[in-house]
């Protein structure tokens, strides 16, 4: 693993430097890479949703980055900061890195997950952006991959996440919680998608990854969908589900459905 910093001179308030975790796969068997954003509610980074999915794309010959994005107290736009300059650190150096520019994925975990669907559909431009030349990239992503992501906004429902919204944006910017919706943003740009969920999940309810689906299929952006009949929350490849486990062979096949695996 290679640690590389986003900045030379970071933009906005951080309390630890941001950077991108490099891991690449020793026996690579296809030119695309992906990013991935960990969950944890946008106030930490669950490593089995990092470093273990990392290892996991490594094994099937993908190399990965992970990105620790700024979290709460750090608010909106922070993270997406972070996550468009992931995206675009990756595209600036793909040469460098033998990627493929225009095969680059980003994944992500509950919150990770709606920070992924966020750099794949919310194009209206943010405070610190075109500070240098790594900035005039494209931070779009090829494809997205979710798992069990917050997606919605809060309202009178049960779908949301709110502690998420509330670590992204603080009580005092919940207005602007419905733009950052990602299944009220999507539109002909938007990325084809992988997504997995649980059925009963009692963390992020399941109504989120199909509220993203539905959206996709509205613009007719391709998607490929499993939902579990059971698994808690943040399973992440889980390992002590064996029936939920078959996510990540699926996503496999997915990758070389899409030509980017071999």
């Amino acid at each position: 693993m290679e640690t590389f910093t986003l900045w030379d001179n970071v933009p906005g308030d951080y309390t630890e430097l941001p950077v991108l975790h490099y891991y690449p796969a020793e026996n690579r068997k296809t030119d695309a890479a992906i990013v991935i954003f960990p969950g944890g509610g946008y106030s930490h980074h669950a490593k089995h949703e990092g470093q273990g999915y990392a290892e996991y794309l490594n094994s099937i010959g993908t190399d990965a980055f992970v990105c620790p994005y700024r979290v709460h107290p750090h608010l909106f736009p922070l993270p997406l900061l972070d996550a468009r300059r992931a995206v675009r650190f990756v595209r600036t150096n793909a040469e460098k890195f033998g990627i493929n520019p225009d095969k680059i994925a980003v994944m992500g975990s509950s919150a990770g997950g709606h920070l992924a669907a966020l750099v794949s559909n919310y194009t209206a431009p943010i405070d610190f952006e075109n500070l240098d030349e790594t900035d005039t990239a494209d931070y779009l992503p090829n494809a997205t991959i979710l798992c069990y992501p917050v997606i919605h906004y809060p309202d009178d429902t049960d779908i949301p996440h709110v502690g998420s919204y509330r670590n992204l944006l603080g009580e005092e910017k919940q207005d602007l919680a419905p733009a950052l919706s990602p299944d009220l943003l999507v539109k002909a740009t938007t990325p084809p998608a992988f997504i997995w969920h649980t059925a009963d999940d009692g963390g992020v309810n399941v109504i989120n990854s199909y509220l993203y689906a539905a959206a996709l299929r509205k613009h007719n952006i391709p998607c490929e969908m499993h939902i579990f009949p059971h698994g808690r929350h943040g399973l992440g490849l889980a390992p002590s589900e064996p029936h939920v486990a078959q996510w990540a062979g699926l996503l496999k096949n997915w990758l070389t459905d899409i030509d980017w695996l071999k």
